[in-house]
Parts: C-alpha cells; sequence; structure tokens
C-alpha cells in the first residue's frame, strides 16, 4: 500500500509550493551566475593565452639562432623573459625531434595545480620549432569556488527565509477565509440574517463571499416563505376543524329534529369540502416542488379547452347572474398537458367568478401572440391595487381576507395557475386597474417542453 502524505492546510501547501518555486528560480539563477562568470574567466585566459603566444613568438624570433648542422639553439636571453616571468606566463619552445629549447623561468609550478596550454607549430629561419604557452586556471577555480561557497551558504538560508515568509503571506492572504469560517459556523437555521465579512469586494475571496451572502439571502428568503407557508396551512386548516368541532357541538347540545340534524351535517360537510380542497391544493404543490409531477403532452385544442372550462363552472356564474363568454377565432393548438393546464384555467376562471360582482361579464379569449397561444381570463371586479399584484401569486396570499374566506377560497388557486404553467415553459401576466377589472394572461411557448412522462394519478383535481 502506498502512502501519499498530503497537508491538510491550504497555507502550508501555498508556503511549500512558494518555497519549492522560489528555491527553483534560485537554483536557476546560481547556475547562471556560476556559467557566466566560468565563461568569463575562461575567456580571459584564452585571451591571455593569445597574447602570450603572440609575444612567444617574437621572442623565439629575436632568442633563436641557427645552427652549422642545420638545427636550431637558443641565443642569448632577450630582454622578453623578464617580462615573461613579471606577468607570470610561461613558455615553452622544443624542436621538431622533441628537444627543449627554452623553458621561462616561471613554468615551474606544482602538481595539482591546473593550467591552460596553447601550442602551436612557428618556423624560425625555415626550421620548425613547437612553441607552448600557459596559464594557469588556479584563479578561475577559486573565483568560480568561492562563489559556489556562497550559493551553497546562502542557499539554505534564503529557502528557510521564503519559507517563513510565504507561510506569513498566505497566512495574511487567507485571513478572510478563516473569518468567514467562524462567521459561517455562526449561521444556523434562526440566524440567517448573518452574513459573512467582506474585506474587499473586487477580489476572488470577496466574490466568493458575495456569492455566499446571495445564498445565504435566498436561504433567509426561502425558510421565510417556508414559516409562512406552514403558519397559514396551519391557519387554513385549523378553521374549517374549528368550524366542525363547533357546530358539532352546538348540535349536540341538545335534541333536535332530524331536520335540523340535517343542517347541522350538511353544514360540517361543507367545511369538510373546503378542507379536502385545501389539501388536495397543499399535495399538489408539495408534488410540484418535490419535482414529482411528470407532464403528459398531446395536441390540445385551446379554444375546445375553453369552452370545456366554462361549461364545467358555467353553474358557479348563474348563481351569480354572471355571463361566462368565450371569445375564440377558431382552432388554436398547443402542445400540453391536458389536464394540468385544465386546472389552471379552471383555478382562473373560478377566482373570476369569486370576485367579481352580480351580473358583470367574464371572459375568456384564446388567440395567438407574438411568442405563442394566449389565454386571457378577464373580469369586471374592483380590480388589484398596484401594491399587491406582485404577490397574487404567492401561496395564501390574498386581497382581501376576510372576503375570500367567505367565498371559499384557499389562496391557493393562483400559486397553482402559475406552477402550472411554468412548468409548460410559459408565463402567467396580470394587467389590472382599481375599478375596471383585471385580465390574467397564459402565454404558452411556441415549441414543446422537454419532459414527456406521464403525470401520476390524483395529481390535479378536475
Amino acid at each position: 500500500m502506498r502512502f501519499q502524505w498530503r497537508p491538510r492546510s491550504i497555507r502550508f501547501r501555498l508556503a511549500l509550493w512558494y518555497t519549492g518555486g522560489l528555491a527553483a528560480l534560485l537554483l536557476l539563477y546560481a547556475g547562471f551566475v556560476l556559467a557566466f562568470l566560468h565563461h568569463a574567466l575562461s575567456t580571459e585566459v584564452d585571451q591571455q593565452l593569445r597574447e602570450d603566444y603572440e609575444d612567444a613568438e617574437q621572442i623565439a624570433e629575436d632568442a633563436l639562432e641557427r645552427t652549422p648542422d642545420g638545427g636550431v639553439r637558443w641565443g642569448p636571453r632577450p630582454h622578453h623573459e623578464d617580462d615573461a616571468e613579471v606577468s607570470g606566463r610561461r613558455i615553452e619552445v622544443v624542436d621538431a625531434s622533441g628537444n627543449l629549447l627554452y623553458r621561462s623561468s616561471s613554468q615551474q609550478r606544482t602538481a595539482d595545480e591546473p593550467i591552460r596550454v596553447l601550442s602551436r607549430s612557428y618556423s624560425v629561419a625555415g626550421v620548425p620549432v613547437m612553441i607552448r604557452v600557459a596559464r594557469s586556471e588556479a584563479r578561475l577555480r577559486h573565483e568560480v569556488g568561492e562563489l559556489l561557497l556562497v550559493f551553497c551558504l546562502a542557499f539554505p538560508l534564503a529557502v528557510g527565509l521564503a519559507g517563513v515568509g510565504g507561510y506569513a503571506l498566505a497566512r495574511r492572504a487567507l485571513a478572510p477565509v478563516g473569518a468567514m469560517t467562524e462567521r459561517a459556523r455562526t449561521i444556523t437555521a434562526e440566524r440567517l440574517s448573518e452574513r459573512l465579512p467582506i474585506d474587499d469586494a473586487g477580489d476572488e475571496l470577496g466574490q466568493l463571499a458575495t456569492v455566499f451572502n446571495d445564498t445565504f439571502a435566498r436561504l433567509e428568503r426561502s425558510f421565510g416563505e417556508l414559516r409562512r407557508f406552514t403558519a397559514d396551512a396551519s391557519h387554513e386548516l385549523r378553521t374549517p376543524l374549528t368550524a366542525i368541532r363547533t357546530v358539532g357541538e352546538v348540535g349536540l347540545r341538545e335534541p333536535r329534529a332530524p331536520g335540523a340534524y340535517r343542517e347541522v351535517i350538511g353544514s360540517m360537510l361543507e367545511d369538510v369540502d373546503r378542507m379536502t380542497r385545501l389539501v388536495d391544493s397543499l399535495l399538489t404543490l408539495a408534488r410540484a416542488d418535490a419535482g414529482e409531477v411528470r407532464l403528459a403532452f398531446e395536441p390540445t385544442d385551446l379554444s375546445e379547452l375553453a369552452r370545456e372550462v366554462t361549461g364545467q363552472l358555467g353553474v358557479l356564474a348563474e348563481e351569480r347572474r354572471q355571463t361566462l363568454l368565450v371569445e375564440a377565432p377558431g382552432r388554436v393548438d398547443a402542445t400540453v398537458d391536458r389536464l394540468v393546464l385544465r386546472q389552471a384555467l379552471i383555478n382562473l376562471v373560478d377566482n373570476a367568478i369569486k370576485y367579481s360582482p352580480l351580473g358583470t361579464r367574464i371572459r375568456v379569449r384564446i388567440g395567438e401572440g407574438p411568442a405563442g397561444p394566449t389565454m386571457e381570463v378577464t373580469n369586471e371586479g374592483p380590480g388589484i391595487p398596484p401594491e399587491h399584484r406582485d404577490r397574487v401569486f404567492d401561496r395564501f396570499y390574498r386581497v382581501d381576507t376576510g372576503r375570500s374566506r367567505e367565498l371559499g377560497g384557499t389562496g391557493l388557486g393562483l400559486s397553482i395557475a402559475r406552477w402550472a404553467v411554468e412548468a409548460h415553459g410559459g408565463r402567467i401576466e396580470l394587467e389590472s386597474e382599481p375599478g375596471r377589472g383585471s385580465t390574467f394572461r397564459i402565454v404558452m411557448p411556441q415549441t414543446k417542453p422537454p419532459r414527456t412522462e406521464p403525470a401520476p394519478t390524483g395529481v390535479i383535481s378536475p
């Protein structure tokens, strides 16, 4: 089994990366400096050798003389030799047979002394000789060695300081993360109003904190809506239950005639029916939120669907002496889930019937708009004030709470309608003027939405 050590601290890892990168750069720099110095000193030695050779040629030309047997010999010492000894150059001259003709007195050296030699053939009075000049490399190696020693001594110190500095730098750079972590630990479901601190909203950590704060804000709104939803649902369920219990207790206080008991039971059944509708609506929204509702799309004539809905709700309109009108240019086709869209239209028409005055007209218009098929429900009611228009689709929201309960509303009809339309990829719009009625408009998309699974039975109550 292989063991791979990996430090958990980001600060430590950043410090390691920083130290490793700096160490690599220092090594590259040291190698470059050493190579440059060696090249410069080596070039200097080579230049000196070439100059020494030129001087050696002049010395040989002045000092060598021809012998009677056709060879050469070294004559009287010229003044150049003193220059050779002073300058530290070393000169050696041998004839073609390898016999040493001349060697400067500075040619003596220790066994371990490094030298660099330049040898070339030269002709004196037609006789070939070999001239060698040499220079010591001790200075070159000494200076390179001293610089290498300095680097070797300074490198560990520099790497150590880089490690400490890198860790301090990483700690300072990641300090906002620590502050955000400590603050995040304090944020709970009861303290969602808390936010992470932001030192600089323009840098990466500031942008990350901003994203988290936006997430916390959305969670706070969601939790608030959930609390309101739970409280409203509890209240809405408690109201019919209290009514049922009250009516039952009153009916049992004293003996009554059979007809009176029938009235009591009928009143109780009305509350039961209201509670059943509320529970069905809650189940519909719960399944929609959980993503359990799958739409079954099919080609549907929206004009025929509108006539079906108005025919079903016509009895309710007649009780209020209202007139339901369907205005359609002809067949308007759309690929929708008929059952789900039918429920959305039923909720809009039922809502119009409840909140329109007696004897008014309710129009259902079907048409083709630029964005796709449209369905409009227009009433002649009191209209919706501007401050309520953005919230009428919220769950359990009522413009007139008392009147809504008197009419048997649950406050969920428009929420279900909006979900049903948005599940098709469409949108629902509201146009209203106080005193001149309201228009709810459903705009369906031109293309077929992607989901094609059949809807579970019992999800939508017709």
